[in-house]
């Protein structure tokens, strides 16, 4: 067996938007970004212009301390598009600050992901300058 990998090649790349420019730019620098509302607290990882809980719009960038606990995968054999490099182990992580985010799973065999595995972020450039965050078993 092979360990996980980040994945190289050309593989779709995301588009940074206004809303999301700063979430992009926060990988870029290794940190990984998430919103909070100035008024309820209340966290969001989707960038956008109103929090989800109670419409304020003061919502501002934070960085998160990158570590967390896997909520979900599951491993792909067959993908979209012949780019990516498989098996990858597409996770779904419960992030200590209490949001979630979607990646893939590096530093271990396919077959050792589980759920409530604890994880870290850790950041991989890609081309173009885009950098993406994934999790390595802690």
């Amino acid at each position: 067996m092979t360990l996980l990998e980040p994945q190289t090649g050309d593989i779709p790349l995301p588009f940074p938007s206004f809303m999301s420019k700063p979430y992009w730019e926060g990988c870029a620098r290794g940190e990984l970004l998430f919103q909070r509302c100035g008024h309820c607290h209340g966290i969001t990882h989707t960038p956008a212009v109103m929090c989800a809980h109670c419409t304020s719009q003061q919502l501002t960038w934070e960085p998160s301390v990158g570590t967390g606990a896997v909520y979900s995968w599951t491993t792909v054999w067959r993908p979209q598009t012949p780019a990516f490099t498989v098996p990858y182990t597409a996770v779904i992580v419960d992030m200590d600050e209490g949001w979630q985010i979607l990646s893939n799973l590096i530093g271990c065999e396919h077959d050792a992901a589980a759920i409530g595995m604890p994880v870290a972020v850790e950041f991989h450039p890609l081309r173009e300058g885009i950098v993406l965050p994934y999790f390595r078993p802690v």
